[in-house]
């Protein structure tokens, strides 16, 4: 089936509510495995943070579930797939900097804690950065997401499940680095 990036960010918030797990990347593998999800695209600009904010809330985090997925998702869909090479900023690390923004419950017009989630983005485009290209939305989503557990360890003290990252998606990726990227299997052997 063809669906709109529309109906995949519903798909996705409607499987993150069936899911209690606490681990951010068993929740991704679990979505991105499903036939809405690409190996590259903009469905991740809602998975990735939807998955935090689902592991978050799952963990004990003081959030409307519910809630914060649709605001999510509404952030998500404004920005246009290939970003990284376009624009100089990965849609995983701005979904999941939407996601603590939710979390932090600031805007653009907070003023104590504005700039505490930029913190945590600044320092994933940094990782991304060091890994190098070409685009992969699964490295990416996976960098963005270990960044995002230390943030919400330090900030919340809450601890997010992080079981190490071995990335089962290379096969179906015609850009994957190869042993480059740290969650490459033959790379961790």
């Amino acid at each position: 089936m063809n669906y709109s990036i529309q109906q995949k960010g519903e798909l996705i918030i409607a499987e993150c509510m069936k899911i209690s797990d606490t681990n951010p990347y068993e929740i991704f593998r679990t979505i991105a495995q499903m036939d809405f999800i690409n190996i590259h695209g903009p469905e991740h600009h809602v998975l990735d943070g939807a998955c935090i904010l689902t592991a978050f809330h799952n963990a004990g985090g003081k959030i409307e579930l519910y809630d914060a997925l649709q605001k999510l998702m509404h952030e998500g869909l404004r920005m246009p797939g290939a970003a990284c090479g376009l624009w100089g900023v990965c849609g995983a690390v701005t979904s999941i900097g939407a996601a603590l923004a939710i979390i932090d419950g600031t805007g653009p017009l907070s003023a104590e804690d504005w700039g505490s989630h930029m913190e945590y983005t600044s320092a994933a485009l940094a990782r991304l950065a060091k890994t190098g290209g070409p685009r992969c939305c699964k490295r990416d989503a996976f960098l963005s997401m270990e960044q995002a557990v230390e943030y919400i360890k330090k900030r919340y003290d809450i601890t997010l499940d992080m079981s190490p990252i071995r990335c089962e998606f290379s096969s179906r990726n015609d850009q994957c680095i190869g042993k480059r990227c740290p969650y490459n299997i033959s790379s961790n052997d």
